[in-house]
């Protein structure tokens, strides 16, 4: 005799909304998985294919963390919108480093990390059916936001002849009616290029004439070479009228795993962000708050250092490249180089010849948009001995 109970049971199924089916394939998961089949089987594997920072939070950061973890007053629920000395603190890095005045009430939201916020502005702004302006290539989780918000992208493409920046003049003129929302990126992950002050007073001037909100990726904003310190879009007059800046302590202050960023600009839209927050989060763990604060507002030594590390990273791999025939234009910010493929290569099948033949892990330009076909993506995040090793190792290959 049947059980009606396990029958039931048998029956059941799971149906994801069609949200969940929607979403963009993470091309670099299967990227990590092939390294890791190579590390498991016993291979030195050179891993430049990640955006992870290998070195240390700074010493002062940690201790701030730790004294804080033991104050009963952070062992309870945060104010939902985070702690406003956390950001008066932001406010006060960007006075000092920009030159940008900031409300820290109305003008600065406290982020799980900058990529929560550059999703979620996209479900703040966008409805099924409007057009969001994607780089490309550009960072993959721009496209995650915009297929959780139901809405579609048009793509901007970075060229290496109009020195990666987007040529707004040659957008669909239905696609920029339609746009509600534009995505920049400088310094840019993945190309490594920087923008002039030029192109942002373009941006701020095409954007309020065609009533876009501008979401200003700065990510990599504390990462510039040759003396230059990278620009950021609240810097020019009227973005703040426009738009938002996103940041990150992850790549400044090398705190990628404690998950704090903000979001700062236009007060209506942190409104919104700080909204739709309310409904996921309930702020951070304030122990990591009084860390964040700390970061911004202490001596900030610790990212010149970095900065110079990543300059020597830089230099030590580009020569490299040079003595093996490999040559590519100079990354001007970001700790990401961007490097042609050979002839008779694919992003991908050169990324997979690199880690099968020199065991060493790239990121194929592909993965980040149609027109990054054509390049790989390095990154400066290992040792200056080990860069000059992998060099070596592709030079073993006899492709240049």
């Amino acid at each position: 005799m049947s059980n009606p109970l396990q029958h039931a049971v048998s029956s059941f199924s799971i149906e994801p909304a069609a949200r969940m089916t929607g979403l963009p394939t993470q091309f670099f998961a299967k990227l990590v998985a092939k390294a890791n089949q190579q590390i498991a089987a016993g291979h030195d594997v050179i891993n430049l294919g990640q955006g992870n920072p290998d070195r240390p939070t700074p010493p002062h950061i940690v201790k701030a963390l730790q004294e804080a973890a033991e104050n009963p007053q952070y062992h309870r629920y945060p104010p939902f919108n985070g702690y406003l000395f956390l950001k008066e603190a932001v406010a006060h890095r960007y006075k000092e480093d920009y030159g940008v005045d900031l409300d820290p009430e109305k003008e600065v939201a406290i982020l799980f990390g900058g990529k929560t916020g550059l999703v979620e502005i996209a479900q703040c702004l966008l409805n099924p059916g409007d057009v969001c302006l994607v780089p490309d290539p550009g960072y993959p989780d721009y496209w995650s936001g915009v297929a959780l918000s139901g809405a579609r992208m048009a793509f901007m493409p970075l060229r290496e002849s109009n020195a990666f920046l987007p040529d707004y003049g040659s957008l669909s003129q239905d696609d920029v009616n339609r746009a509600k929302l534009m995505f920049i990126n400088y310094p840019n992950n993945p190309t490594g290029a920087t923008a002039p002050a030029s192109f942002y007073e373009e941006t701020i001037a095409f954007a309020a004439k065609h009533n876009i909100v501008v979401a200003s990726d700065f990510a990599y904003g504390a990462i510039g070479f040759e003396g230059q310190r990278p620009i950021s879009f609240l810097q020019l007059p009227g973005a703040k009228e426009v738009g938002v800046e996103f940041y990150t302590l992850s790549k400044t202050y090398n705190m990628a795993g404690w998950r704090v960023g903000f979001a700062i600009g236009n007060a209506e839209i942190i409104r919104l962000i700080n909204l739709i927050q309310d409904h996921y989060y309930c702020s951070l763990f304030g122990g990591i708050q009084v860390a964040a604060a700390t970061a911004l507002t202490g001596p900030q030594d610790c990212v010149n250092e970095l900065v110079g590390v990543y300059a020597s990273r830089r230099e030590a791999l580009y020569g490299a490249l040079d003595r093996i025939g490999w040559h590519a234009g100079r990354s001007r910010g970001s700790f990401f180089t961007w490097l042609p493929v050979p002839k008779g290569y694919t992003s991908e099948s050169l990324s997979d010849l690199l880690l099968e033949q020199a065991k060493i892990v790239v990121a194929p330009g592909v993965g980040f948009g149609e027109n990054g076909e054509g390049y790989v993506r390095l990154g400066l995040l290992t040792s200056e001995s080990r860069l000059q090793e992998a060099v070596d190792r592709v030079a073993k290959l006899g492709l240049f």
